[in-house]
């Protein structure tokens, strides 16, 4: 079957050259047993290549069955693959077939497959390798002979550096590797998959489909996609319910893209006549921003080491130089409008005294040692959304806020920076 045919049957929209190989690879491999591994970011359609394989097998009238590794507990995924005995472990009131001993004949579709246990790992390594299994709580080996198509959306050969997924399986899956390219790769197919999905959607919701302007063709194209071919789907039925003209303009679309280029985070500026800044620089992102308050807070932390050095080195000067302080505070305004935040522009001693500090002196202190603080800004900026997180105890709505930053933008950064929820 070419390759045309084979994108009609399924449903498959595109023409770039990545996703043709991708096509090309899965259906020259479907005819045969070899175990594939589908690699590819969320929302790319992963699942369609295993269909495709199975359809164009020798197995297409047997049964298939896609399983997602990632949504059964650790603690029950062995029983719903090998299936388990009466009275194996608790609520287990009856005996019961896995998926490889149901699909026996057939093919099983592991979405997610870096999510699996390392004790499943074993057990799928052995059906594998030899088409042997044991339901959990028997001693009884039984055979099966099922065909194995694994996907992905992390790097398992990263993963087994780190020990979380056995190196001999990963060899053992990805005998034909497959690649789907991600939307953002396949930028001639944007306009295709909007106007077949606003197509269908218009059909849904009995109304016209919608149509897009030069601005808005460009502003499709030039996104970046991190949902990939789902979040086009998701952005298409939004605004083919929402918006305001079937004509859809280069500014209406801003309503439905996702604003990734500027954050919520306070600037200070000082404001001109006109609007303008007091040095006529904006920031472009938050980025910028975290590396000059980070920058600023290294320099003001520097100086407060060196007074407090000071002030513990000659005890006697502890009392002058608070009282100092305290005159220095009563004649200048020292509070932002940003809570917690300490303006730049005083100086780094009174900064300092902007919170009560206890001295504590020590006759045997001789010398200081000055630690030098990381200026990493992915670092910090990593930390900081952890912390967030750890905060409002993994409610990415709430920490989103506390961040200053929309909802979708942490998600992206929690896939950026590869965060664990």
């Amino acid at each position: 079957m070419d390759i045309q045919s084979i994108k009609n049957r399924f449903g498959i929209i595109g023409n770039s050259p990545a996703l043709n190989y991708a096509l090309q690879v899965a259906a020259t491999v479907a005819n045969t047993d070899l175990t594939v591994l589908i690699n590819g970011e969320s929302g790319t359609g992963k699942e369609a290549f295993s269909q495709v394989i199975h359809a164009l097998s020798a197995r297409k009238h047997n049964p298939f069955i896609a399983v997602n590794c990632g949504a059964i507990p650790e603690g029950t995924i062995d029983s719903e693959l090998f299936g388990h005995e009466k009275g194996s472990f608790t609520g287990a009131v009856d005996s019961r077939k896995g998926y490889f001993e149901t699909v026996n004949g057939g093919t099983i579709f592991l979405d997610e497959i870096g999510e699996m246990p390392l004790g499943t790992q074993a057990r799928l390594l052995r059906v594998l390798e030899t088409g042997e299994f044991i339901r959990v709580g028997s001693s009884k080996v039984q055979k099966t002979d099922v065909r194995v198509i694994a996907a992905t959306n992390k790097d398992l050969l990263e993963f087994t550096q780190k020990g979380r997924f056995r190196e001999d399986l990963y060899y053992r899956l990805s005998t034909v590797p497959i690649r789907v390219p991600a939307l953002r790769d396949r930028k001639e197919d944007i306009g295709l998959l909007f106007r077949r999905f606003a197509v269908d959607f218009a059909e849904k919701y009995k109304a016209s489909p919608l149509q897009l302007d030069e601005e808005a063709k460009e502003m499709l194209i030039n996104y970046s996609w991190p949902g990939n071919v789902r979040e086009l789907k998701n952005i298409a039925e939004q605004m083919s319910v929402l918006a305001n003209d079937k004509m859809v303009t280069g500014s209406e679309i801003r309503r439905f893209l996702p604003d990734r280029d500027f954050s919520r985070l306070p600037v200070l500026v000082s404001p001109q006549p006109g609007g303008g800044s007091a040095n006529g620089h904006e920031f472009a992102n938050e980025r910028e921003i975290l590396y000059k308050l980070f920058f600023d807070m290294k320099k003001d932390v520097t100086e407060l080491k060196k007074m407090f050095v000071e002030i513990l080195q000659n005890p006697g000067m502890a009392a002058a130089q608070n009282q100092a302080l305290i005159n220095e505070l009563k004649n200048k305004e020292v509070l932002s409008s940003s809570p917690g935040f300490i303006p730049h522009s005083q100086p780094a001693a009174v900064q300092g005294a902007m919170q009560p500090v206890m001295i504590h002196h020590d006759d045997d202190i001789h010398h200081h040692e000055e630690v030098e603080e990381s200026l990493n800004i992915m670092d910090k900026e990593k930390e900081l959304i952890i912390k967030a997180l750890k905060k409002h105890k993994g409610k990415r709505k709430d920490a989103a806020t506390d961040l200053g930053i929309s909802e979708r933008t942490l998600y992206r950064k929690l896939k950026e920076y590869d965060i664990k929820e």
